[in-house]
């Protein structure tokens, strides 16, 4: 058991947290508060590699590991995860047609991603359907060489903006999760629409849309898979990008830590720094524990799938415990800094804000638990 990073690893680590220091931290609050999406990040994080890393070499990408990937992913949320969430979510549209497209298909699809600042997306959730995927109304129907789809997807982050789309539709409502199908949707086909969803508790930086399909046309040769694999498409997939959700995870809790600790030893009461006060070195410990947890359980969920062995349970695991542990260093860390920590001159409100939607998407922390559950009972 070696868990000592490659130089490689370290490089790939000290460059995300440059470009976090350099480039996320100074603009984080802008746009959280202007609630736009800054292009400029996705440029440049497209200039330095840091855009799409998953995609495999054959298709031109860099093909990096999935530890690979959370170990920037810690370094990017930590300076904002919601800007994180554009890049994460990027990675989240294109493993579907790592999963379950052929080596064509994902030349085809995937390739063009590189050549400019592109994103991609995954549509899976509906407005009547969040936790209960396979009970989809959105519809693809097979029109002699073409998938004719229409239907309305909620929550997409990056939706509207991203170059490809991978939508999951039912070809037989009666069927269930046995009658649905992922299609590769590009951006540039008619018939498609977005709607901006305003006014978000947190990760105000990243574009979360309605996506309304309006008999929108593809290839037949869109289809990822056969018909009914999609949601087993889409369920593979989630077990993969739960990971990259626990690393931001850690990396928030890892700010919280930090901000605190600088904030203790800059405070004074009582004639002392605050810092030397027992009930705040209580609170900064419990961090600490449950960011060194949490970063391992992360890194074993990753290997595993680097490995390609069964890695369900432990990406479960890691997505919970981590949105949980986040979400409770950001809390103790406002109460750390008190009345400031309420108010927007210090960062810590924001990460509080922020990593509420981490116990929610890619699948609820409760849904974390069946999936946990379900394994051990199996």
């Amino acid at each position: 058991m070696d868990f000592t990073l490659s130089a490689e690893q370290k490089q790939l680590q000290a460059m995300a947290r440059d470009f976090t220091r350099n480039e996320i931290i100074p603009i984080a609050a802008e746009y959280d508060q202007k609630e736009e999406l800054p292009w400029e990040i996705v440029e440049k994080a497209h200039e330095l590699g840091l855009l799409n890393v998953g995609i495999p070499e054959h298709a031109g990408g860099l093909g990096l590991s999935m530890l690979d990937e959370v170990i920037i992913g810690e370094e990017l949320a930590y300076g904002c995860m919601g800007i994180y969430t554009i890049l994460m979510a990027s990675e989240l549209g294109i493993t579907p047609i790592l999963l379950g497209g052929t080596e064509e298909q994902q030349q085809r699809f995937l390739s063009p991603l590189l050549e400019k600042p592109s994103l991609a997306a995954f549509a899976l959730s509906e407005p009547n359907n969040g936790s209960d995927a396979a009970a989809m109304n959105t519809t693809a129907v097979l029109d002699g060489d073409e998938w004719v789809i229409n239907g309305t997807k909620m929550w997409i982050s990056n939706g509207g903006l991203a170059e490809i789309t991978v939508v999951f539709a039912t070809v037989d409502k009666s069927a269930g999760h046995r009658g649905t199908v992922a299609i590769v949707v590009p951006r540039d086909a008619p018939g498609q629409s977005y709607h901006k969803i305003k006014h978000k508790m947190g990760q105000r930086a990243s574009l979360t849309s309605e996506l309304v399909f309006q008999d929108v046309r593809v290839p037949k040769d869109h289809m990822l898979g056969g018909p009914g694999d999609g949601f087993k498409i889409a369920m593979k997939t989630l077990d993969k990008t739960r990971i990259p959700v626990a690393a931001g995870s850690v990396g928030i809790a890892r700010r919280a830590l930090e901000e605190s600790i600088k904030y203790a030893r800059e405070r004074k009461a009582f004639g002392k720094p605050i810092a030397e006060l027992q009930a705040i070195q209580f609170k900064l410990a419990e961090m600490a524990m449950g960011i060194e947890t949490g970063r391992l359980m992360t890194h074993k969920a990753a290997w595993l799938a680097d490995q390609g062995q069964p890695h369900g349970t432990e990406s479960a695991i890691a997505k919970a415990y981590c949105s949980e542990m986040a979400f409770d260093a950001a809390n103790e860390a406002i109460q750390v800094h008190g009345g400031y920590g309420y108010v927007g001159e210090y960062p810590v409100e924001k990460l509080l804000r922020d990593v509420k939607l981490n116990q929610i998407y890619e699948g609820t922390n409760e849904i974390q638990r069946v999936v946990i559950a379900r394994n051990l009972l199996r």
